[in-house]
């Protein structure tokens, strides 16, 4: 019997790397939903290649200008709001949530009760949302699968492992493209440099992250959720080559390390297929190059954004939200060269330590449309303090 996929966010880098391994693996397969926000023409091109019937398109625009389209390529098109009930009648085996930003938790959520298991690549649902996530995952026995090579990395060397039995997890990081730019010139960075990663073809607002590291500070967040494990056991190395994607020390002595490629189709391939019986082509890599890996300390001075983690409860809280949507509204304002790179950083800072917003670390998430309401405030709020 064919793997059942449906692939929420089709047309994004995650979503795309799906659909490779899934040409490469035909006959496994059967796609039975595809979603996309903007990109029709590629979706299309997608569903009509895998023969998928159903496909979803969530900006209301574009849903309402192509809906008419599909009409005549037996393809059937549901908007944005349309319970998935509707569209998937049974369990299927396996769903990809690579939808990008908070609002893709919507969709996350909605699929949990669908499918056997579930692979989640999106950081900000996992970061504001666990505890939605969590509590749909025991409800309706869904497997979960984190797709972030470094929590796919935890993940697998921790192989159910009690958290009681680890001593310290470390989180690798690349530097980013300015691990060596003297910091005299960090004023004069531009946004065409910073989406410039030297391993990883990543999309603007990640690259961005990278750049300051604040996407190692929100992978440590997200790790401790997801994990259950305290934020004290967590530490961050620069490693430039990026081969090693966690390591995890126990108690009992041992340590061990994940190492693979800078190829995001690994942790998806081994999050769709759970033996070691099925190849995936990647490049090879030269063991050698793991006999100088390079680790050190991040220096606080280049990457003044790891100290946020000292402000970040120790529970799941609505201050996460505030986080992600103030971050998310300053990499826009930088990109569109509104402010400095390092004005990130401090005005983020700025805004985590504001009386209104600390209030919020106690507050645990209720629903969906509590977190957005809250991100949508932060983003205006953070928009005229820097403007």
């Amino acid at each position: 019997m064919p793997i059942k996929v449906a692939i929420l966010g089709s047309t994004g880098s995650i979503g795309s790397s799906t659909i490779e391994i899934i040409k490469k693996n035909r006959k496994d397969f059967k796609v039975v939903l595809l979603s996309t926000n903007n990109n029709v023409s590629k979706i299309l091109k997608q569903a009509k290649d895998l023969k998928v019937k159903k496909i979803i398109i969530n900006n209301k625009l574009k849903y309402l200008k192509f809906k008419n389209k599909f009409k005549n390529k037996k393809i059937k098109v549901y908007e944005k709001d349309t319970k998935l009930n509707k569209i998937i009648k049974k369990k299927i085996d396996y769903t990809m949530c690579a939808i990008t930003g908070l609002a893709g938790l919507k969709s996350t959520l909605d699929s949990i009760k669908f499918s056997k298991k579930i692979a989640i690549a999106n950081k900000e649902s996992l970061i504001c949302g666990w505890n939605l996530i969590e509590k749909k995952l025991k409800k309706y026995n869904t497997e979960f699968v984190p797709i972030d090579s470094e929590h796919f990395s935890i993940w697998s060397l921790l192989n159910k492992s009690s958290n009681n039995e680890v001593d310290e997890i470390i989180i690798t990081a690349s530097g980013g493209p300015f691990l060596k730019l003297p910091l005299n010139k960090f004023d004069k960075i531009k946004p065409q440099s910073a989406v410039n990663h030297p391993n990883w073809k990543m999309g603007n607002k990640i690259s961005i992250d990278s750049a300051t590291m604040m996407n190692k500070v929100f992978e440590v967040i997200e790790a401790q959720r997801i994990f259950d494990i305290s934020l004290k056991k967590f530490k961050i190395l620069i490693h430039p080559k990026s081969y090693v994607h966690a390591i995890v020390k126990f108690k009992n002595g041992l340590t061990k390390i994940l190492v693979h490629d800078t190829d995001m189709k690994i942790p998806i391939f081994n999050s769709i297929y759970s033996n070691n019986l099925q190849k995936i082509k990647s490049k090879k890599l030269n063991i050698l190059t793991l006999n100088n890996l390079n680790f050190t300390k991040p220096e606080v001075s280049r990457f003044p954004s790891i100290k946020i983690l000292s402000m970040i409860p120790k529970k799941i809280s609505l201050y996460e939200t505030i986080l992600i949507s103030a971050n998310d509204q300053l990499v826009d304002l930088f990109l569109k060269k509104k402010i400095k790179f390092q004005d990130i950083t401090v005005y983020l800072k700025k805004i985590l330590k504001m009386k209104f917003f600390r209030k919020y670390k106690k507050r645990t998430p209720k629903n969906y449309n509590e977190l957005i309401k809250l991100s949508n405030y932060v983003r205006l709020k953070t928009r005229s303090l820097c403007i």
